[in-house]
């Protein structure tokens, strides 16, 4: 079987890797790719939002089965344009892809579904936006109602940032939209968890712990992700099937009665506290850089997960961790999630060897050298007995690669270690 992945970055690269390692994979494309696909897969010029372009280069080539990995084309409905054209292919339609696509439509799903998540209010006036947080007078959370990168959202600690985020948002146009969804802030630890669905039947994978702000202990600006680790201590087995029962099953068996069955990865932010789980929000697509940690983990082939949702039939397929931990160190361009540089070259990227999986971000081939492209350059992944194990391996390997201006987190995985160095 020839396979497409759609996508640049780490988490296409760690899909990539692990597809690679199918047998009854027979060549994996990547389009556009980056330059760690480029050693393991064939890189195709093209943009994934031009959705006539990736079918033209699926024919093309003879690809027999295509796997979308950013959130931005399938809401703008690759996935349906190859289904139309009889390509198979991994993620969810339009439809479905509006769970992420819009806040405002994943808050009012979840309402209807009675999942428990944070009480909200949806503004299309900016107005009326900052009269309300003015006259809440606590802390609220700000939110772009459509895909930001991982970056529209603000938690507000007085009504005065929350009004410079309305005004960002629905005025400047900062993330392409105008209109907000304002909600309380929730407590506790956020987490993340992954199901995999045919639009009948989920497979739950592993949960895991994302770091979204730039610095360490949780401080800074989000980002799109500085680094992640699985399995998170607070994701007990009690809490996980509650995440099953009280968010994961109601979600989907509403999306199926409203005629809308959901085939791909639902992947849940989500917050713990006292063993209990709130949704911060849906993502449609495996996460980034959750998805290193877990193909790192997984045990086996990935095909048959993938396929089986794409047909509509998961019915046999388990999930197997080879190993009981993993953690990955985000390596990002210095100014990132501001403005940075690109172009810079990257160095010690063979001292990788059997400690740790360098799978490749924002990154390009200049001649022979590999050079920054991105504000995430490259996600640093290691497996262990402990997590203090595989942060131990994916440090030891991050320190001995160096670029002009990179700058990583030492903090990965803290909540787990026995001891994570703080900042100073």
């Amino acid at each position: 079987m020839k396979v497409l992945v759609v996508g640049s970055g780490a988490r296409e690269h760690a899909l990539t890797w692990k597809l690679r390692r199918s047998p009854s994979v027979k060549q994996v494309f990547c389009l556009p790719g980056n330059a760690g696909t480029r050693a393991i897969a064939t890189n195709l010029p093209g943009n994934v939002n031009d959705l006539d372009g990736v079918l033209q280069a699926v024919k093309a080539n003879g690809v027999d089965f295509v796997v979308v990995g950013p959130e931005e084309p399938l809401v703008n409905g690759l996935v349906d344009w190859l289904r139309e054209a009889g390509v198979l292919a991994f993620g969810p339609d339009r439809q479905g892809a509006q769970l992420e696509g819009s806040k405002s439509f994943s808050k009012e799903l979840m309402a209807e579904a009675g999942v428990p998540t944070a009480a909200f209010k949806v503004f299309e006036d900016a107005e009326q936006a900052e009269a309300y947080v003015r006259g809440a007078g606590r802390p609220l959370v700000v939110k772009a109602d459509g895909l930001a990168a991982g970056k529209g959202v603000v938690v507000a600690k007085d009504a005065d940032e929350a009004v410079q985020a309305i005004d960002l948002i629905m005025r400047k146009k900062a993330f392409g939209g105008t209109k907000v969804v304002i909600e309380e802030t929730l407590r506790g630890q956020e987490v993340s968890y992954h199901v995999v669905s045919d639009g009948e039947r989920y497979v739950a994978l592993a949960p895991a712990q994302d770091h979204k702000r730039v610095g360490d202990g949780d401080q800074g600006p989000n980002t799109g992700g500085m680094g992640a680790y699985s399995p998170p201590p607070v994701v007990t087995a009690e809490v996980e099937q509650k995440i099953l029962s009280k968010v994961i099953e109601p979600t989907l068996n509403t999306l199926k009665k409203r005629g809308t069955p959901f085939r791909g990865t639902l992947f849940v932010g989500l917050m713990i506290e006292d063993g209990e789980p709130s949704v911060l929000e849906f993502n449609t697509r495996f996460g980034d850089p959750e998805t290193e940690v877990l193909m790192a983990r997984w045990d086996g082939d990935i095909l048959p997960l993938l396929l089986g949702s794409a047909k509509g039939d998961l019915s046999g397929v388990e999930t197997k961790w080879a190993a009981p931990c993993a953690l990955c160190v985000v390596m990002a361009s210095g100014g990132y999630p501001g403005a940075y540089d690109k172009d810079k070259r990257i160095q010690g990227l063979e001292r990788a060897g059997a400690e740790a999986v360098v799978f490749h971000a924002g990154t390009r081939m200049e001649g022979k050298d590999v050079v920054t492209s991105g504000g995430r350059v490259l996600a640093v992944t290691a497996t262990g007995h402990s997590i203090d194990e595989a942060a131990a391996r994916a440090y030891a390997v991050a320190n001995q690669i160096h670029f002009e201006g990179a700058q990583y987190r030492r903090d990965i995985g803290h909540h787990a270690r026995s001891a994570a160095p703080r900042s100073k």
